[in-house]
C-alpha cells in the first residue's frame, strides 16, 4: 500500500485541506476576497453539492470575438463556456438535471 505524503504547497487547483481545517475564523476573514466579506447569513442555506462530471476534450471552432469575451473574464474560460452551454441545454430541454446527476 502506497503512503500518501502531504505536500507543503498544493498543486494548481488543489486545496491544502489539512491547512484549511486548521484555519481560524479570523484568518479566514482576513484572507478572504472583499466581495465575500458581507455575505448574508443565509447565503449557503440553499446551496447544493455539485459533483463534477467527466469532461471530454474536443476541438471546437468559435468566433474570435466570442472566445476573447470569455477569456477577458480570466482563467477557467472553458469552464464558463461549458456552463453557458449547459444552461442553454437545460433551458431547451426543460431538464432540471445538474452536473454530476445522471
Amino acid at each position: 500500500m502506497k503512503q500518501r505524503h502531504e505536500k507543503s504547497t498544493p498543486s494548481v487547483g488543489r486545496a491544502n485541506l489539512a491547512r484549511l481545517r486548521q484555519a481560524t475564523e479570523g484568518e479566514i476573514m482576513r484572507t478572504s476576497p472583499p466581495e465575500l466579506a458581507e455575505l448574508p447569513a443565509d447565503f449557503w442555506d440553499h446551496a447544493s453539492l455539485m459533483v463534477p462530471v467527466r469532461k471530454q476534450a474536443i476541438s471546437l471552432r468559435v468566433d474570435e470575438d466570442v472566445l476573447e469575451w470569455f477569456k477577458q473574464a480570466g482563467p477557467r474560460y472553458q469552464s464558463r463556456m461549458n456552463a453557458v452551454l449547459r444552461s442553454f441545454m437545460q433551458a431547451s430541454t426543460g431538464s432540471p438535471r445538474k452536473a454530476g446527476k445522471r
